[in-house]
């Protein structure tokens, strides 16, 4: 985007959203559309994905079209924006990515930017000394404000971001009120006050602000008014009483303190130090400290000079926060968890480092070293004496009992308020002797430990830590090395976040080996890293601190020896996340005692447990995992772990087969080795949801399966997936698995799976309309099935090259292949088999325009069909019989058999055919006048092929954006323009069903091929 057209854009936020170009206000759309845009602006050029969009818009109960809406909300918005883009142009201001959106304008742009910038510019010039130029600049930033911020905009974003950005205000005003009283303007801001102890009564500070003005401006006793106003407030609607900091300025006042008519110790963020008349406040104006006054320590570590992101952990952590009024005195633990090197003491710290002004009376930092790959662990009674010894007290004085020494440390820390850091805790008997009793102190402990017993027992607040998203990993890199070298090297920088899996440690040592040589180029460390792939030797950093082998080492070695035995062998599964179950199969382990195992696992975050009973490991820890499992485990174990791992995936698949497809041939199993222990299901859903998570999975296992030559495990897994595959149209895995499953039996010359897998591929490749090449495999499957005499495989190898000669037109050569195993199954006696044939016999003879053998045949295929229990196919048929009665305008006729077949396809869960059938009850709806009805019906449609991702969904999203603009001329079909003539449903051939989705003119559609 040039220059002049970022300048001649710019908006605001604080008030209603408005936009302008250059002087003229632009028209931003419906308030829906509004509060898309507001979302944008407000992540600062940053990604908005589709999801957080549909929750900013609607929240928990967004439309079913609301992913179509937001996609023209945002094309809606770049016409406003970018009216002189040129077709094909590339977006200049709102721009897709990634899932979603980002909005390119300056920071400058947006009025909360420079509200935000003149704040800044306020903190740098109080903390230079400059007190009167900070309060102008204050003065100069809350007078952007037009009102109430996104005043009008409807959703959940809008709600939050107004009481976010309200209270924003509120505390800068509150800030430059205290900036105007420290430069003794006070009765200038005694009115403002009044006014607004009115409007937030339960706000301390503002009432702490204007007490003190009163009383420095001579009017001691509307001081003490004041705090009994705000006192009655708080005791009679939250029953409460006023923070400690507040009641020790009502003492001071009653007492008429002369100090406070001096300075007075604020707790602003704009630290003040020298004015321009001389004057200090802050720490150093204050009251001096009494006689005796206890040390005040300040331990914390220097703060990361490249800090970065984190920026929802942040927030997460600091509503902990006893807030400016001491609204919360009780003492706040917060637990920051995570695995190794994921950057759990660099927030601590930096969160320290931002709140350590709440907190005068100093802090206390110790690293217990729980983790530590060398040093020895510092026990609580060695920290409580580093703590005692910090807080001033003589060694002579420290008593030698430990209890006592707890009891002391707590005593001097009872009544202060101190921020307390343990870092790197190993459980939680570590941390609870270094809690302090009194409910004015935040404690921060970090551990790769959950510490469940502190959370559980003394209230803490877990946080666990993540990777670094994308964007943070990126920025943590550019601050690092430079943005200069990042932006250069665009797809290195991509390629190195990736290979160190965004882990702040990996990235760390990484950035140290770029900035350490920056005559190396991005690429050529990137390649190194991806040369050391399954490896960790690329992530040393010179000592145990920074290797990331020893770092992890130090987690590994403090589990039990069944846990440690079990990480090893997750190295071991092929997939992104593991069930318990699956752990149980590849330990050989009894279920019970497995999970214990996983939960040890999940505690000392080498493992997550990202969905109830599904844990993942982090990329890197896998490979740890990896290298533990080859070093400690021998090839046999290895080789038993695997096959029990691919075996459970295989029986356990075998038992969806009755759910999905009860009548299709049994692939022939061998028993489970021992130690595995398949699952079993009682309904179709518990089934099919299985499958639908384990999914990555068991195309994983049949890749792992034929890598390690199990080609047995690998073919029999892909056939026995063949009904899941089908009725959820996972058309690309089905495909992989299908290729790679026919690989290894020709490999290894293994002609029963040879013949199972031609036939997969050629289903596969048959509902993904690649028909020739189905055809050469069919041919290929009837050449192996006659070879080994298999007359059951051969027969609907026939059945399915019947199904493809239709799909591609030929609906003469269906019927001839369709008669030959008609005949053919009535042979061999199945029932099942005919049932299929007959329906698809009957929809060759609709396109043929023979009505008569059509009916005939559909209504044969139907009565056998419910004979057999053949529900799958059933709902196909009735489709194929609503389609018939459509091309022969018996439009209500139509209607009543596609609303059987719906309800066919919902109690097998076919959602595609459910999809397809529904498209067709909306060409009807059109062409009785009804498209109002047609809309209803197509949504509907959209929904459900959107949930299964059919390569059909944009046509008929285009149909009903066409349909909504009542654009001139015919509205084409939701998957194919033309006409009924000639039309017929997606087939599902012999041996397992057919699939409604489209209609054509003169061609076959799509259909999917049937299994042997």
């Amino acid at each position: 985007m040039n220059e002049a057209h970022e300048g001649s854009l710019r908006f605001s936020v604080l008030g209603p959203l408005r936009g302008w170009r250059d002087d003229r206000e632009m028209a931003l759309g419906s308030p829906q559309q509004r509060v898309v845009l507001a979302a944008l602006l407000l992540r600062r050029g940053r990604t908005v994905t589709i999801a957080e969009l549909v929750d900013a818009v609607w929240g928990e109960e967004p439309p079913s079209a609301a992913v179509s809406v937001l996609r023209t909300y945002a094309s809606r918005l770049r016409k406003v924006l970018e009216p002189g883009r040129g077709a094909g142009a590339a977006p200049q201001v709102i721009v897709s990515s990634a899932d979603g959106y980002l909005v390119r304008v300056p920071e400058l742009a947006v009025d909360l930017g420079v509200f935000e910038q003149r704040v800044a510019g306020a903190r740098s010039l109080h903390a230079a000394g400059k007190a009167s130029a900070a309060a102008e600049m204050l003065y100069a930033a809350l007078e952007g404000w037009e009102g109430v911020p996104l005043a009008g905009l409807p959703g959940p974003l809008a709600e939050a971001e107004r009481s976010r950005l309200t209270e924003q205000r509120l505390s800068v005003l509150e800030t430059r009120l205290e900036v105007d009283i420290q430069l003794r303007r006070h009765s200038e801001v005694v009115a403002e006050l009044a006014v607004l102890t009115g409007e937030h009564p339960l706000r301390e500070q503002l009432c702490r602000l204007l007490m003190l003005a009163l009383y420095r401006s001579g009017r001691q006793a509307e001081a003490l008014a004041a705090y009994r106003t705000l006192r009655s407030t708080l005791v009679a609607e939250l029953g409460i009483e006023p923070g400690a900091a507040l009641q020790e300025l009502h003492h001071r006042i009653l007492n008429a303190d002369t100090t406070l008519e001096r300075a007075y110790a604020f707790s602003t963020q704009l630290d003040v130090r020298q004015d321009e008349d001389g004057e200090r406040g802050g720490e150093d104006g204050g009251v001096s400290p009494p006689a005796g006054h206890q040390a005040r320590p300040a331990q914390l570590p220097a703060d990361l000079a490249a800090f970065t992101g984190r920026d929802a952990e942040l927030q997460q952590v600091g509503a902990l926060l006893r807030d400016e009024e001491g609204e919360r005195p009780v003492t706040a633990i917060s637990v920051i968890g995570g695995m190794a090197g994921i950057g759990k003491t660099a927030l601590a710290v930096h969160w320290a480092h931002r709140i350590a002004h709440r907190y005068p009376d100093g802090q206390l930092y110790i690293n217990l070293r729980g983790f530590d790959p060398a040093d020895s662990v510092v026990t609580p009674a060695e920290a409580v004496r580093i703590f005692l010894d910090a807080l001033g007290v003589p060694a002579q004085r420290i008593p030698a009992d430990p209890e006592a020494q707890v009891a002391l440390y707590r005593s001097l820390v009872a009544g202060r308020r101190m921020l307390i850091l343990l870092d790197n805790a190993r459980d939680t008997e570590h941390v609870r002797p270094l809690l302090p009793g009194c409910p004015a102190c935040l404690v921060i402990v970090t551990s790769r430990s959950q510490l469940t017993g502190l959370i559980a027992a003394n209230g803490a607040q877990p946080l666990t830590l993540n990777p670094l998203t994308p964007t943070e990993a990126h920025d943590l890199l550019a601050r690092r090395i430079g943005t200069a070298r990042t932006a250069a090297e665009p797809e290195a920088t991509r390629e190195i976040i990736t290979r160190c899996a965004r882990l702040p440690l990996a990235l760390g040592i990484v950035s140290a080996r770029a900035a350490t040589q920056p005559s190396f180029s991005l690429r050529a460390i990137a390649e190194g890293l991806c040369a050391n792939q399954g490896s960790l030797d690329a992530f040393s950093g010179g000592d145990l601190g920074t290797d990331i082998r020893a770092v992890f080492s130090a987690s590994y070695d403090a589990l039990s020896v069944p846990a440690a035995r079990l990480f090893r062998l997750l190295g071991l599964h092929p997939g992104a996340d593991i069930s318990a179950p699956a752990a149980a199969a590849l330990a050989g382990h009894p279920a019970r005692e497995t999970r214990s195992l996983l939960a040890e696992l999940a505690r000392a975050h080498l493992l997550t447990e990202h969905t109830p009973g599904r844990y993942t490991l982090h990329d890197l820890l896998r490979i740890y995992a990896a290298e533990r499992v080859h070093a400690h485990e021998t090839e046999e174990d290895r080789a038993r772990a695997t096959e029990r791992l691919l075996s459970w995936y295989l029986h356990t698949a075998d038992t969806v087969r009755p759910h999905l497809t009860p009548h299709r041939h049994r692939v022939p199993l061998a028993p489970p080795p021992p130690g595995c222990n398949p699952l079993a299901f009682t309904t179709r859903d518990e089934a099919l949801k299985w499958c639908e998570t384990e999914r990555p999975n068991l195309v994983a296992a049949v890749t792992q399966a034929a890598a390690l030559h199990h080609p047995g495990i690998a073919w029999r897994l892909t056939a026995a997936l063949w009904g899941f595959f089908y009725l959820r149209s996972h058309r690309h895995d089905w495909l992989d698995v299908a290729k790679t499953s026919l690989t290894v039996t020709r490999e290894n010359h293994d002609r029963v799976g040879q013949a199972w897998s031609h036939g997969d591929v050629a289903n596969t490749l048959t509902s993904m309309r690649r028909f020739d090449e189905a055809l050469t495999h069919l041919r290929r499957s009837i050449i192996v099935w006659r070879d080994i005499g298999d007359i059951h495989g051969r027969t609907q190898a026939v059945s399915n090259l019947g199904n493809v000669y239709l799909q591609v037109g030929r609906p003469d050569k269906a019927i001839e292949y369709g008669r030959r195993a008609l005949a053919l199954h009535r042979a061999l006696g199945s029932t099942w088999g005919e049932g299929i044939v007959l329906a698809n016999l009957g929809d060759a003879y609709q396109r043929l325009n023979r009505y008569d053998e059509a009916v005939g045949h559909l209504q044969e295929a139907l009565t056998i069909l419910r004979a057999t229990n053949n529900r799958l196919v059933e709902g196909v048929t009735l489709d194929s019989l609503g389609t018939l009665q459509h091309r022969l305008h018996r439009h209500e006729a139509a209607i009543d058999r596609y609303h059987e077949a719906l309800r066919a396809h919902r109690d097998v869960g076919n959602r595609w055919a459910e999809g397809a059938t529904l498209g067709h009850i909306g060409d009807v709806l059109l062409d009785t006048g009804d498209p109002e009805a047609a809309h209803t019906t197509w949504r509907q449609a959209l929904t459900a092929w959107e949930a299964i991702d059919h390569p059909d969904t944009e046509k008929i999203r285009e149909r009903l954006c066409r349909l909504d603009e009542r654009s001139p001329g015919p509205v084409p079909h939701p998957v194919d323009a033309g006409s009924r003539t000639g039309g017929a449903a997606v087939r599902f051939p012999a041996g397992a069903g057919h699939v409604p989705a489209t209609r054509r003119t003169g061609e076959p559609p799509a259909r999917c091929p049937a299994p042997p």
